[in-house]
Formats: structure tokens, sequence, C-alpha cells
């Protein structure tokens, strides 16, 4: 039987409760584990993780500032990597790979391209944070042999393409979705804990960092819609918490349940009515996508505040604000969902088929010949 070739995984933490590039990475992985002996390079290795892969971690003093722990990381895997791999698949801002998947807005585009105060832009230029992420993004980014960047989104590619110069189309490989099996999931008990009722229309959001995601606009649309309608915030934490007590009225606040990350967000995408996805800041967006799979109606924010935008038709497939921070007008949808079965039913039906087109098995297809074509170069 011919040899596997060797692929290392190098990203931040392994495990999809962190969601993001770490999810991507574990859903990925997964696909390609029949082709590739996999080692993972991360911080950390979420131990209810679905897939168990040969782990290396790679960690820092925590008494270094967070820029330092990056510089860190960036090095080390770049030692361990560079020999005895055919494959280097890099989620990292480092030199380390010969893929390298751009997740987030890059930081040469941000201080540079993106309008900035004079004194800002000066600070940049002596702020050694700023500098030591803008030299290991460079070396990312630099032309060589056996090298691809990959963009997970229109919105990075096109950014990448102005923060330096390049003419050659990246690839583009936004995430996929796993298809639940929707017979297998009891959620009863989660509503049946929350008090709320089969009268009540559950708007969901999963966010690690919900204040950016959008959750002071739907605290503010929540206050405009009755009382039957509630919000549920997955991978909330104390900040979000105090920050919903501190700027609601109680009967909102009573309307609201934030819970705790969690490596299994099914059960709440399958007790919810509606995903709703304000968001202020996503380069793609799993959450909405992973949301569709279980036939949810979704709310986004509109390209360029979320990539996936550009992957769905406005107001066939999903209901797309006009702003993320209108208020008014995510209300207004919001009463729509609940109040127009019709309308409900058209974009449960759109939801799934927008899921069916993003698998996983696809992704890893399109990540295969991006393997061959670097082995070849």
């Amino acid at each position: 039987m011919p040899k596997k070739p060797r692929l290392a995984c190098v990203v931040d933490r392994f495990g999809v409760r962190w969601g993001g590039a770490e999810a991507y990475a574990v859903w990925l992985m997964q696909q390609l584990t029949t082709d590739y002996d996999i080692v993972v390079f991360a911080r950390d290795y979420d131990t209810s993780c679905p897939i168990r892969l040969p782990f290396v971690p790679i960690r820092s003093p925590k008494f270094f500032p967070s820029w330092l722990r990056v510089f860190w990381f960036a090095i080390r895997a770049r030692r361990l990597t560079r020999n005895g791999f055919d494959i280097v698949h890099s989620h990292m801002n480092g030199f380390c790979g010969n893929v390298e998947v751009v997740h987030v807005t890059p930081v040469r585009y941000n201080w540079r391209v993106r309008k900035k105060t004079w004194h800002k832009r000066l600070l940049s230029r002596i702020s050694l944070r700023v500098q030591t992420y803008l030299w290991l993004e460079a070396r990312r980014m630099a032309l060589r042999p056996h090298h691809q960047v990959v963009a997970v989104s229109k919105i990075i590619a096109q950014q990448i393409s102005e923060a330096y110069s390049q003419t050659k189309q990246l690839p583009i490989i936004p995430p996929g979705v796993l298809l639940p099996n929707l017979g297998a999931i009891k959620p009863s008990s989660i509503r049946a804990t929350l008090s709320w009722g089969p009268s009540c229309h559950v708007c969901l959001l999963v966010a690690r960092n919900p204040l950016r995601k959008g959750l002071p606009t739907l605290l503010k649309a929540l206050a405009r819609l009755p009382s039957h309608i509630k919000l549920l915030v997955v991978g909330g934490d104390d900040m979000s918490r105090q920050f919903v007590i501190n700027n609601c009225p109680e009967a909102v606040v009573k309307r609201v349940s934030i819970l705790d990350e969690t490596s299994d967000v099914a059960p709440y995408y399958a007790i919810a009515d509606s995903y709703i996805h304000p968001t202020l800041n996503d380069s793609f967006g799993m959450a909405p996508l992973e949301a569709m799979a279980f036939g949810l109606p979704v709310v986004l924010s509109p390209s360029p505040w979320c990539g996936f935008t550009d992957y769905i038709e406005a107001n066939t497939e999903a209901l797309v604000l006009n702003h993320p921070e209108n208020d008014a007008q995510l209300a207004e949808l919001i009463q729509q969902l609940a109040s127009d079965n019709a309308l409900y039913q058209r974009l449960s039906q759109a939801s799934r088929a927008v899921a069916k087109r993003h698998s996983w098995e696809q992704v890893a297809q399109h990540y295969r010949q991006v393997y061959r074509q670097v082995l070849k170069i």
C-alpha cells in the first residue's frame, strides 16, 4: 500500500467549539484523513474534538504580550514543520506554510489601505506590535516556490490584492458545512430549561465575541418586538451578560439567555426558529451557514460586513440588512419571520439548498487540487 503524504496542520487552537478558523481546520482535516497522515500543531487541542490526530503543542510564556506570543508561535511552528512534511497547511500569521489560509482582514490592509488618522499611522510606524504583525504577514504573503495563499471569501481576496498589489487571482475556498441528522437531536428539554414554550419565537446568535457579531443591535431590535420573541446567545461570556444587564430594561433582560461556548452547538440550532447575524466584522461567517443546514431562516449584515452575503441571493435565500446597526429594520425583519409563515417556509427551504451547495467534501476537493499544484511548482 503506498505511503500517505504527510501534512502538518498549523492553527491557533484545534477544536470545533472555538469556531472560525479553528472549526474550519477541524472539519477540513476530517475530510483529508483518508489521503494524508496529518499532525496538528496548535496551542490547544479540544478533548471533545470529533477527530483525534497526532498533536504537537506550541505554547508560549503566558507573561508575553499577545503580539509576542504570535511571534513566538510563528517561529516555533516554522522550526517544527520545516522538515518531514509534504504539505504544511497553516491558518496562522507567519511563514511556515506551503498553503496559507487567510480568514481575517490582512493587517496591511487595516494599517496601510484603510483610512486612518495621521497620528494612528505615525504610531503604527513605531509600534512593535503593529510592525511585528506586518512583518509576519509580509513573509506569509511573499511569492515563492511551492507556496499558495488561499482566501476564505471574496472580501478577503480583494483586500489581499489591494494591500499587496497582487495581480494574480487567489484561490477562494469558503467554509463548508455538515448536514445534520435532525432525527438524532432531542432539543425539547433545552426550551423547557429556558422556560420558553412552543409559542415563543427563538432568535439565535452563536459567537465567541457576541458584541462584535451584532449583539448590541440585536438587543435594540428585541426591545421593539413583542415579548414572545426571545434571544438565545451561545458562546457569550460574563462581559456579554453584563452588557445586557447594563444596557437593557429588565423586561428585555428576561427575554435573553446567554450560554457559554460549547463544542456541541447542534441542539441550539435545532431549538431556534431563526438565526440573526447583524455582524460588524465577518470575512465569511460560518455560524449562519451552519444555521442554514438546520433549515433556519437567516438575517445577515450586508457585504462588506459579512462575507457570506456574497454567496447567497439576498431576500430570496436570506434576509439582508442595509446596515448592521439598523435595529429598526432588524426588528421589522424578525417580526416578518415570526408572523409570516409563507415567508418563513420559503426561506427555510432556501437555507437547506444553500447548505447543500457548501459541503466539506467539496471544500476538501478544492484543497486537494491546491496541494497538487503546490507540490508540482
